[in-house]
């Protein structure tokens, strides 16, 4: 049955602690193997003398085998600590430390610092159907040493393929543009589109034991297959749009005009001299070209 490993500080001593240990193993080893050679050399060899000089031998031994115990850890980085197949924990904190020396094999550094990872650029189809290029930057970092180490294989080519998978998935969930009021789009609404990425990178990447920080869309556009298509589509919508808003400002500029002309009493129109009055207004406000004014030197009526 998978086990999830969760982590937890690992045993072990400021170096300098370490440091003295060895040390005093060492004098105690040289002292010892000292006594057993001196007696050996002034006197018979005795069982005495011989086991004296094996054990300064053997402290001398440890003492250098406890030197890898040693280790340093840097700011913003973790040593995870295993010994003899067996997670003992992780070391989060700066410093020279001294730890079992039967880790030596196992000891792994792990960087805590945030990353940046730039997807490939992917081609994908949006919610309408419409190819479209994208990719995605994503800020990340360790936060559960042991869950990087022991519950993925590679936890950095664990977040790629997973960031590359969630931007896949972000494009099909929405279309490239939004043709109706108040609707979300890939290109118009940068904010909602890229917090749904990091909600969803943050839960894909949890079992990593990886905080994404931020994402943020860095490449999105049609297909070169559609790019002009849809560029057409984009410059009609954009005209259309343009047009309403003069239409809606000449109207709007016609009723004020007769309004002002009806309340200050400067002429009185008929129906049908309000109906031209009004083409003509409209004609000069939204047209694409200066109008040329025609000068009326008789009467209004002939």
């Amino acid at each position: 049955m998978e086990r999830s490993v969760a982590e937890r500080p690992g045993w072990t001593l400021p170096g300098w602690v370490g440091l003295v240990g060895v040390v005093i193993v060492g004098l105690l080893g040289l002292w010892i193997g000292w006594v057993g050679v001196s007696g050996m050399a002034t006197q018979p060899v005795e069982t005495t003398e011989t086991v004296a000089s094996v054990a300064g031998l053997l402290l001398l031994a440890l003492g250098a085998g406890l030197c890898l115990g040693f280790f340093v850890v840097q700011p913003n980085q973790a040593e995870v600590l295993v010994m003899l197949g067996s997670y003992i924990g992780s070391q989060r904190h700066d410093g020279w430390f001294w730890t079992n020396p039967l880790t030596i094999g196992g000891r792994r550094k792990i960087s805590l610092r945030i990353r940046n990872f730039d997807t490939q650029q992917v081609k994908v189809n949006d919610e309408r159907g419409n190819p479209v290029e994208i990719a995605a930057v994503v800020a990340w970092r360790v936060v559960d040493t042991a869950k990087a180490i022991f519950d993925v294989d590679d936890f950095e080519a664990f977040v790629a393929i997973q960031s590359e998978t969630a931007v896949r998935h972000l494009a099909t969930m929405y279309p490239y543009d939004s043709y109706e009021e108040g609707g979300l789009s890939l290109s118009g609404n940068v904010d909602e589109v890229s917090g749904t990425l990091q909600d969803e990178l943050r839960e894909r990447l949890e079992h990593a034991g990886v905080e994404v920080v931020e994402t943020r869309l860095s490449h999105l556009s049609y297909a070169p297959e559609i790019a002009g298509a849809m560029l057409r589509r984009q410059q009609a919508t954009a005209i259309v749009a343009a047009r309403q808003k003069m239409v809606e400002g000449a109207v709007g500029m016609v009723d004020m005009a007769l309004n002002m002309l009806a309340s200050e009493h400067i002429v009185e129109l008929d129906e049908e001299r309000k109906a031209a009055m009004i083409s003509n207004l409209l004609v000069v406000l939204t047209g694409e070209q200066g109008a040329q004014p025609v000068v009326n030197a008789g009467s209004l009526y002939q």
